[in-house]
Order: C-alpha cells, then structure tokens, then sequence
C-alpha cells in the first residue's frame, strides 16, 4: 500500500478532518493502488473558506499573468507525462497509449486557455447616444465546484478547471473516488507551475462529498461530468440554490454505415470507438445502424477484428482493451448481456465476463445483431464494450433511428455521397457529427457536449467553456459631461401618421 493520498486544501496536503480513508485498487490486478483520505462536509467547508479566502487576489492577477501558470503547467505535464500515464493505467485500467493520449488532452487544453488569458474576448457595439461608449466584458464568478468522473480523470478536468482559472475564479475539485491518486499527481502539476495557494483546492471522497460541495451555497458554479440520472440529481439540487450549473452525462452513440462507405476504414473507426477505453467512454459507440447492402461484409469484418484485439493489462503496450473500472461495472455489463439475451439479440463474439484473465474486472469486447431499436442494449447506457448491429433500408430511417433515443451526444456516418453527408450533418440531433470517422476524437478548439439527456446546454473546450465560467457585464461610458437621454419616437414606433 502506497502513502496516505491527501485533500489539498489552501495550500497544504492535509488527511480528512475525521481521519477517515478508503482504498483504492488497480482494476487489472485487483492490488490496492492506495489509501486515501475520505473527506466529509467539514473538509469541503474548509476548502470553500480557502478558496473564498483566494479569490479576491487571483481574480486581479491580470490574465495574461494567468495564462503564464497555465502554460507552466503545460509544460510540467509534458515533463511527467509518462509518469500521470503509467499511474493512470495501474488506477482505472485504460490503456497506457490512450492514458497518454488523456494526459495530451490536458497539455493541449492547458496551452489553448493559456492563450485566453491574452484573449477572453468581449464585444463593443454601437450605442444610441453621442459621446458614449458602451461594451461587453467577462468577469469571474467566484468559488465554482467541479465534479468529474474516473474514465478521463485529466482530460475531462482539465476541460473545467482551466476555463475556470483562466477566467479567474477559485476552484474546489472532487474527483472521482476511483481516481485519487493520478487526481492528486495532477493537483500537484499547479502547485509546482506556481499557482497561488487557495485557488486550487482537491476534496477526495465519494458522493456524499460531491453533494456537500453542490449544497455549499459559498459554491456559485457546479460543473459535473458523469451519468444522467446523478447529473439531474445535481442539476436540481443546484438550482435549488440559485448556482449556474453545467451538466456532461450520458451517451449512446451510433455509427451510421451506408452501402457506398469505405468498408476497411468504417470496420477500423467502429472497433475503435466501440471498444476503445474498454467501451467506457461517453462518446463510445455502443449502436451501429447499418444499411443492409453492407451488412453482411462489415458484419464479417467486425467479427474478425473484434476477435483479434488484445485484452489484459494496459501497461503492456500491445494491450489493446484494458479492464472495466471496478466490480460494480463489470456486474452491470454483465446483466445487460443477460437482457441483450432476453431480448432476443444474438452474441456474434462476446457476451460475458472474460475468464482468460487471472484477475481484474474485463468483460469480453461483445458484438450483438438482430438487434431491434427499441431493446434495451439500443437505448441505453451500457458503458462497457458492448456494440449493438441494427439493420435498415435507408439514410432517412438510419438517421431516425440515430435521434430516438434519450441522449444526444455524438453520431457518424460513413458514406461517399456527398449529399447524404450534408443531410446527415443537417437532420442528426447530436451536438457531435463525424463523417467517415468514428464518434470519439474531440478536438479541444471545438464546443465539447450534447442534447437531451446528455447535457443542459452548456459546452466544454473551445471558446465556449468560458461561459460556464464567467458572467458577461454590460459597461457604458458617457464622455459628454451632461445627462443625456434617448428621444423615442413613439409614432415612429407604432407605424402612426
């Protein structure tokens, strides 16, 4: 067992004020990867009265400044970037190539918010008076709480702390209670860049610490990443208090194949995005909507690459499907195997937990077909490497079975028509589209999230993750030295003669 791993609270890695601790293990060896504190509303109070404590200097530290540490930080984690890697694979399973790839997401959003420090654009525009001036500015919000899940646990922070630093807001970090330890290395990549004590604060524990955060009214913004049904649990309970509250939850992606599609390069992004991540990824593939031309061809080229991919531990490097995260996920993919065999679809490869493993939580990479859209393994979230085939005639029912479903966050469609390509960027109601490329890959430039059940509006990465984290202040300059006021043409208005 490694050393205790800590809350970082103002500034000091500090135990749980009740002492209290839980472990936790490497999901491929079932070894315990760490002893770690469990924080309770007490800690969270503390790190509330820290944060407050910061705010006030860091939000007049000029933002370019601010972009300095996150450019400081940019380049520590390239510097450790194998170490957050190979801790990151031993914590929560996913393979070392895509644990690297998740700690190059946070470099690369960390340089791009860098860079907002010396952008964070506002607006001026024409106003109605002579001598006046008028435009719009972003200002900081203050304490903002964030709430992320273990399956990207630096990318997907990465995607909500540094919009909110760079804005200039203080921040209290819950991560998820099956990453602690690769939580607390990336916490301590800003107190070595040099980021003032207080604007970063890290309470480790499970979801009674998240809810104590979410219910501190001192917290004016929750940004939480994980399912649906804890999100809207958030979501109500936030709004309750008046908070801006920005929401990241489920998914149940498609890949629409048509018969004119490159099959080798559909048959390579499917068995990515399907069983990538070992499935658990938000913008994972779970149905692939194909039409029946291809069918059979793709059914058998899926069958053989499916069948050839690498499971085991990801540290090896020819590992291509690592474990499930815990216990708890390896029963509820276990159960929807059961329901996908109920329900009539049939297991082409797969269909259970796989036993040539000697230890650890891994589920066999599984492909059903005669898979009807109204199953339950076609509408809803299983997250595991789980693919569904769904047979139809056309692009327009393709596309409307892509949309009947409760979630909307990312779609595919593979063709060479042009036309269909435009139709189904137009028509598919996904706040992600690809075409000719699987459902996974966001770029950090772009708004990240979704429609329906996968989100409330809001956006992660790009510009657009500012909002989350800033108030927009509307500033008007009279320099004509008197009062003015606008002259409204009443009759002018109503249309009068």
């Amino acid at each position: 067992m490694s050393d205790l791993v800590r809350n970082y609270i103002g500034g000091a890695w500090v135990e749980a004020q009740s002492g209290d601790t839980f472990t936790t293990i490497n999901p491929a060896t079932e070894e315990v990867i760490a002893n770690v504190a469990r924080s309770s509303a007490a800690d969270v109070d503390a790190a509330v009265s820290a944060a407050k404590q910061a705010y006030n200097n860091w939000r007049l530290t000029p933002a370019p400044r601010r972009g300095e540490i996150l450019y400081r930080a940019a380049q520590i984690m390239t510097e450790r970037k194998e170490a957050l890697s190979q801790l990151m694979t031993q914590e929560m399973g996913k393979v070392i190539s895509e644990a690297r790839g998740d700690v190059q997401e946070a470099i690369d959003m960390a340089y791009f918010m860098g860079g907002e420090g010396r952008r964070m654009h506002g607006y001026t525009a024409p106003v109605e008076l002579p001598n006046k001036f008028g435009m719009a500015i972003r200002d900081s919000v203050g304490v903002v709480g964030l709430i992320t899940p273990w399956n990207f646990p630096i990318a997907v922070p990465s995607w909500k702390m540094l919009p909110a630093l760079i804005c200039g807001n203080s921040v209290i970090w819950k991560p998820s209670e099956d990453t602690p330890a690769v939580s607390a290395a990336f916490v301590q990549v800003f107190v070595d860049a040099g980021l003032p004590a207080g604007v970063l604060n890290l309470v480790l524990g499970a979801g009674d610490t998240g809810a104590a955060l979410v219910k501190n009214p001192q917290v004016r913004v929750i940004s939480f990443t994980g399912s649906t049904a804890t999100g809207l649990g958030v979501y109500a309970q936030a709004a309750a208090l008046g908070k801006k509250v920005s929401l990241e939850m489920g998914g149940k992606n498609a890949i629409l194949v048509m018969d004119d599609a490159n099959l080798e390069l559909a048959t390579q992004a499917i068995t990515w995005s399907a069983f990538g991540t070992t499935g658990q990824r938000c913008t994972a593939t779970s149905r692939l909507i194909v039409q029946k031309g291809i069918k059979p061809r793709l059914t058998e080229a899926l069958i053989e690459k499916g069948r050839a991919l690498k499971v085991g531990y990801g540290l090896q490097e020819e590992v291509q499907v690592g474990p499930l995260v815990n216990a708890k996920a390896l029963d509820k993919v276990s159960s929807y195997a059961q329901i996908g065999a109920q329900e009539g679809a049939r297991a082409l490869i797969g269909g259970g937990r796989d036993t040539d493993q000697p230890r650890g939580f891994f589920f066999q990479p599984t492909l059903y077909d005669s898979v009807t859209p109204n199953m339950r393994i076609a509408q809803e979230e299983i997250f595991g490497p789980v693919l569904s085939i769904i047979e139809v005639a056309s692009l327009e029912e393709a596309i409307e079975v892509n949309n009947n479903v409760a979630y909307g966050l990312s779609s595919s469609i593979f063709t060479e028509n042009v036309n269909a390509a435009f139709r189904a960027i137009r028509d598919l109601t996904t706040g992600i589209v690809y075409i000719n490329h699987g459902t996974t890959g966001a770029e950090i430039q772009f708004p990240f999230g979704g429609t329906r059940g996968t989100g409330n509006g809001m956006r992660e990465a790009g510009q657009t993750a500012l909002d989350s984290f800033s108030e927009w202040k509307s500033v008007y300059v009279d320099y004509s030295g008197r009062l003015q006021r606008a002259q409204i043409d009443t009759d002018a208005i109503l249309g009068a003669n």
